[in-house]
């Protein structure tokens, strides 16, 4: 075929209704002898690929676990990552964990969060 009967072939089939469709796809079965089903090996294949794509997220909620031994250093971080969070409020956080400290933080913010967390003592959960 060439690409104008190609092209022919898709707007024809781009005007159809669902229903004359699924008759389509019927006839193009029984004329042919196949199947239009998903083999049973690549429909396992494809939660596979969906949970891969899952994974990673573009999204993270950051989770104060624990502050420590260094409290004040923990508050000071807070403060610092989290730049219009006030005193009484970082006080209120680091004393309150597990907390959360940030709710759909890039994936750069959040680690950045964790980075700087971590090096003051706090544990920190990515979710």
């Amino acid at each position: 075929m060439a690409a104008k009967s190609h092209e022919k072939l898709i707007k024809e089939i781009g005007s159809m209704t669902v229903l004359e469709l699924a008759d389509l796809v019927k006839a193009l079965e029984e004329k042919f002898d196949i199947s239009a089903a998903m083999p049973v090996a690549a429909a396992t294949a494809v939660p596979a690929a969906a949970e891969a794509v899952a994974e990673e997220k573009s999204e993270y909620t950051v989770k104060l676990q624990d502050i420590g031994s260094e409290k004040i250093k923990v508050i000071k971080t807070l403060r610092k990552v989290i730049p219009n969070l006030a005193l009484s409020d970082a006080k209120k956080m680091a004393e309150g964990a597990p907390a959360v400290i940030a709710d759909a933080a890039s994936k750069e913010d959040a680690e950045k969060m964790k980075k700087e967390l971590e090096a003051v003592g706090a544990k920190i959960e990515l979710a």
